[in-house]
């Protein structure tokens, strides 16, 4: 079953493309018509690559990678942070960093950075410093935060990204082709969708657009965690199982080891017997 309508598609204004002058042709097989001067999106195949993309992120977090989320655009801004951050996934909504995913380690330091400012606001090293000193810091901290706070639960690099606007993330987008990381994005009608592994034709300017799809999105994900959370539940019981085949196994290796030991006890006293029998007779012999 489809995880949206064409009516809900339609609501949201997910058909409303460019204008036909600034369209990009490579789009052609996502248009379904002109009118007025803009490109109307083909709402069947959009239905069907959500469709194809919330499946492919579904896995990915059911595997307990991550995925980052992408949109610095101002009408994405605040529905990404709020969606995406219900499912504890990674996202970047200010400026992108350059160099994020390319020189990752370095990223890494600045995140750890934040750590060891509030790990001295705790073990009293920042009463000890002058009021200038505090108040470079508490503004360093700040800064921190607002870039790199929300991606402070990334220790290695995602599996996947999601991108709201295509041509305002080319950064991102770059960075991601060079270290051969899925791209999932919304692509309107002026983008080059060669770019972008899991194209989801769809306008990303409109709020109510972009709402819909990273709300799906964001369920797909949410089913994949529960699926993982689910079999990690059930995982115990046949370690146990395997526990007691072992504990089973020993006893009997011990059992067998003792009867070798008994065996090799008996010869020694059937090997001394042979000896007198053959005496025995000898002095029979002789009589």
């Amino acid at each position: 079953m489809s995880r949206t309508t064409f009516n809900e598609l339609l609501d949201a204004g997910v058909h409303f493309g460019h204008l036909k002058r600034k369209w990009n042709a490579k789009m052609a097989p996502y248009i379904f018509m002109e009118r007025n001067g803009i490109h109307i999106i083909d709402l069947q195949k959009t239905s069907v690559k959500i469709d194809e993309a919330a499946a492919a992120l579904k896995q990915i977090a059911k595997s307990g990678r991550k995925v980052l989320f992408v949109a610095t655009k101002k009408q994405a801004k605040e529905i990404v942070a709020e969606k995406v951050k219900q499912v504890n996934m990674p996202y970047v909504t200010e400026r992108w960093p350059g160099g994020m995913l390319t020189n990752f380690p370095t990223i890494r330091k600045a995140v750890k950075k934040m750590s060891s400012i509030d790990k001295m606001a705790t073990d009293g090293t920042f009463e000890n410093l002058s009021k200038r000193e505090k108040l470079q810091i508490t503004r360093q901290r700040a800064k921190l935060e607002k870039n790199l706070g929300s991606i402070s639960d990334l220790n290695r690099l995602p599996a996947a990204l999601f991108i709201v606007d295509v041509q305002k993330e080319y950064i991102a987008v770059r960075e991601a082709r060079r270290l051969s990381i899925p791209v999932f994005a919304m692509v309107d009608t002026c983008c080059d969708p060669t770019l972008i592994d899991f194209v989801i034709p769809a306008n990303d300017d409109a709020s109510k657009s972009i709402s819909l799809i990273i709300d799906v999105m964001a369920k797909a994900i949410q089913e994949g965690l529960e699926e993982r959370k689910a079999e990690k539940e059930k995982e115990p019981v046949p370690s146990e199982k395997k526990d007691e085949t072992a504990h089973h196994t020993r006893a009997r290796k011990g059992k067998k080891v003792q009867g070798t030991e008994e065996t090799d006890q008996v010869k020694p006293e059937v090997e001394v017997n042979e000896p007198k029998a053959e005496a025995d007779n000898e002095v029979k012999a002789e009589e």
